[in-house]
């Protein structure tokens, strides 16, 4: 292996599989494979141009991002091939928060789709949009002193519920 290089497929996750209860009380699980890497590229552009707004209302909007918004389903080519599926058996709320989830899982990665599948769609767990705003919080946490433990406890660190399961 010249370089030192993993050939990329060994590691990275081209696929959500999401489990969603639908209308009919069965729990199925979605398949939702990476977009196209146009459509991948629109989607990202989207995302930025919506934080950008979100952030300064008074912004003039990308032009071109939005036009594209009007040639693009953004859930179409979120879900892509699963699209039909997820939407003849799921409710509206369930259809936004699956379909919410591939567009956060392909502008912000996997961990961002987590936060935002675990929290109901909740963006607030989900901390600062924008590298701007993670950096202003970043040097806030800097900046503020942390009271050290008076009691001579510490707390320990929080375990996934998968890291749980497999002590188990």
């Amino acid at each position: 292996m010249a370089g030192g290089f993993k050939v990329l497929e060994e590691f990275l996750g081209d696929s959500l599989d999401l489990p969603v209860k639908c209308r009919d009380g069965q729990v199925r699980t979605f398949h939702i494979a990476g977009p196209s890497a146009e459509d991948g590229l629109r989607v990202e552009k989207l995302m930025e141009t919506g934080i950008k707004l979100a952030a300064d209302p008074d912004a003039t909007p990308d032009a071109a991002a939005l036009d594209d918004l009007a040639e693009l389903n953004l859930y179409r080519a979120a879900l892509g091939t699963a699209y039909d599926e997820v939407l003849a058996n799921v409710d509206w709320p369930r259809f936004r928060h699956v379909a919410l989830t591939a567009v956060l899982w392909i502008s912000q990665g996997l961990e961002a789709a987590e936060q935002y599948w675990d929290a109901g769609g909740d963006p607030s767990p989900q901390g600062p949009a924008n590298r701007e705003q993670r950096r202003a919080s970043s040097r806030a946490a800097k900046s503020t002193p942390t009271p050290a433990s008076r009691s001579g406890t510490s707390t320990p660190p929080a375990t996934s519920r998968a890291r749980k399961a497999t002590r188990a």
